[in-house]
């Protein structure tokens, strides 16, 4: 603990983000470059090493969150950086999109604000490759055991990257034509740029991880002669079977899922294109879901133009503070959080219709209406109770020239024939069976990600794909070296 009473001394502060008018105009982080590193030492200060850090428990990869606050408040940047990647392969990336529900946890947090635990932890990671401090890191020797790894999202490649270390011949395949899964097409430039991908990707081609693009299992190759091919099969597809909204009007033109919004915008950015052919330029949008991914699309049609935007929550608006009785600490909170898309709506009031930020909390879709050619024109919505019924009285109606449903995902898309040609035992609720030593009904193939645990966080991907690439090395040598931070039955902490 390098400052006793840092704590007291020093207030939060966290990393500052653009001016609106200047960041809605281009792609780039939203953060101020270069403003990070002045002041996170003070605030690694803040960090009491506690007796009992909770943020450990918090964090499903276990990091070493206090020992690596205290290096940085001392400037030893190549310590600590060690000490990160010890618990976590991609830092920069969770830096950047992880909630932070170690901050949740952080002992001050019980009647102070926590720790800016997120910002020590992306200012160690882009400080390392700044200084050297991550080289690959190739075996010293070759298992001669080989390994599949279908899916390159963080659970792939944290998989991928634990499993090559560990000197097996790991090749991952992925069904687009770039590598990162829904890090790559589903979340946009402005909240992680691609080139922090792009670096860690280069990382473990050096390793000697190989990397099959544009190719889908099940499809392209069949799952059955991959599995005859390699070793084990690790299945880290994440969950991309999207909830649909069952509602009259669905089937006019301009309703589109979120995942197929997002994508396009990113091949934007990507110089695939030079305009999205669902471009929100100009148009009435109204985002149904109220979640990450709502607020993904809602920072993307601001920037690309939109009339207006305005995002359903379904749920009630909730408190700016933790309800002590139904969310005690440690848990993560489900409190009123202004992301830097709802700061940027509110301050453009970009949802004439929404109090403030865009959002319409409370509310409920009933059904679309469109116009002759058959194109959307409105959204018929209704406020809800608790229980999720119709108000009497409340109903009303939105412009809505582009309708982004962003309701979340039930598991696997099952088209490509993965699961079935393998044969592989389900969940009722859609993802994929596993035991407890993340293996599937399929001899020698294993799940991990969303695919098996369902919708989740990115933290709770990669600590997934570290866990798996544990049981998989045991399975191919009799024993594993590999850290393994959760099993597959563990759940975040809640009430």
């Amino acid at each position: 603990m390098a400052d006793p009473k840092g704590f007291m001394t020093t207030p939060r502060q966290d990393w500052a983000r653009r001016p609106v008018e200047e960041r809605v105009r281009d792609w780039d982080e939203v953060y101020v470059p270069g403003a990070l590193l002045p002041i996170i030492n003070k605030q690694a200060d803040r960090c009491m090493d506690c007796g009992i850090p909770f943020c450990h428990d918090a964090c499903p990869l276990g990091n070493l969150i206090p020992e690596w606050n205290d290096l940085v408040s001392r400037d030893d940047w190549r310590a600590a950086a060690d000490r990160l990647h010890a618990t976590n392969n991609f830092p920069e990336f969770t830096g950047r999109l992880c909630p932070a529900p170690c901050e949740a946890g952080c002992v001050l947090a019980i009647n102070q604000p926590a720790v800016t635990i997120k910002n020590v932890e992306v200012a160690i990671a882009d400080r390392a490759w700044e200084l050297g401090f991550a080289p690959p890191r190739p075996p010293d020797r070759l298992s001669g055991r080989t390994v599949a790894v279908i899916g390159s999202g963080p659970t792939g490649l944290a998989a991928a990257q634990q499993l090559t270390r560990a000197g097996h011949t790991v090749a991952v395949f992925e069904k687009d034509d770039r590598l990162g899964g829904l890090m790559r097409y589903g979340i946009p430039e402005f909240k992680m740029e691609k080139r922090h991908l792009e670096r860690r990707i280069a990382q473990m081609q050096a390793e000697g991880t190989k990397f099959r693009t544009s190719t889908t299992v099940g499809r392209d190759i069949g799952a059955a002669e991959l599995r005859s091919r390699y070793d084990a099969v690790v299945i880290a597809t994440g969950a991309t079977a999207w909830r649909e909204l069952d509602v009259p009007g669905r089937e006019l033109t301009g309703i589109h899922q979120a995942m197929e919004y997002l994508p396009l915008a990113n091949r934007v950015c990507e110089g695939d294109l030079e305009v999205s052919p669902m471009s929100a330029a100009g148009k009435h949008v109204v985002i149904v879901g109220g979640g990450d991914t709502g607020a993904d699309c809602l920072g993307t049609a601001v920037r690309e133009g939109a009339a207006s935007v305005t995002q359903l929550d379904i749920y009630a608006q909730p408190g700016a503070e933790r309800d002590e009785d139904a969310e005690p600490w440690p848990t993560y909170p489900k409190i009123y959080r202004l992301s830097a898309a709802h700061e940027e709506a509110g301050a453009l009031r970009t949802a004439p219709a929404a109090d403030a930020d865009a959002r319409l909390f409370a509310a409920s879709t009933l059904r679309f209406t469109g116009d002759a050619e058959g194109q959307v024109r409105s959204l018929h919505l209704v406020e809800v109770d608790a229980e999720r019924r119709p108000v009497s009285g409340t109903g009303r109606t939105l412009p809505a020239d582009l309708v982004l449903l962003a309701l979340g995902f039930s598991g696997p898309d099952r088209a490509d024939g993965l699961v079935d040609q393998l044969g592989l035992a389900m969940e009722p609720r859609g993802t994929i069976s596993r035991d407890a030593g993340f293996a599937t009904s399929a001899p020698g193939v294993f799940a991990a990600g969303d695919a098996a645990r369902g919708q989740s966080l990115i933290v709770w991907a990669i600590a997934e794909g570290r866990a798996v690439a544990a049981a998989v090395d045991r399975h191919l040598t009799g024993s594993s070296r590999l850290p393994a931070p959760i099993g597959p039955y563990d759940r975040p902490m809640t009430v």
